[in-house]
């Protein structure tokens, strides 16, 4: 069973928070033991997830950093949650390649690569919520 410790709450409203909210999770990531190769999947993971934040819900978001422990594991646990019109069919917003704006379509399903746990809830007018964790 996962236990989540207290972490550290982030709005998301502009392109700086971004910035903030990846130094803050590479700074955790360090403190709790990653190996450089894995402090950087996770802060691209922040970094994208964050950013859908401001582009697609015009800043109205946050991030949730916190360490999680499973047994003997210890991990970071990242948690997305916007307000924004969320997303009306995510098994395509899932596939590779899709996209509701002008990017790749590589930020969803590259995300959930890079992480060991991806965990997403979203429907037209609820927003986004993403939880994605990494373990040791």
């Amino acid at each position: 069973m996962t236990t989540s410790l207290p972490g550290k709450h982030i709005p998301i409203q502009v392109e700086t928070d971004v910035i903030t909210a990846r130094q803050e999770g590479r700074q955790m990531a360090q403190k709790l033991g990653f190996k450089a190769v894995d402090q950087a999947r996770i802060t691209t993971a922040i970094s994208e997830l964050a950013r859908n934040i401001v582009v697609y819900a015009h800043g109205r978001g946050s991030v949730l950093l916190r360490e999680v422990q499973d047994g003997p594991r210890k991990g970071i646990e990242v948690q997305f949650d916007d307000q924004g019109p969320g997303i009306e069919d995510l098994d395509r917003a899932m596939g590779q390649g899709y996209s509701s704006g002008k990017g790749l379509g590589a930020g969803l399903p590259g995300t959930k690569r890079l992480m060991d746990e991806f965990e997403i809830r979203s429907a037209p007018g609820e927003g986004v919520h993403i939880t994605i964790r990494k373990w040791l």
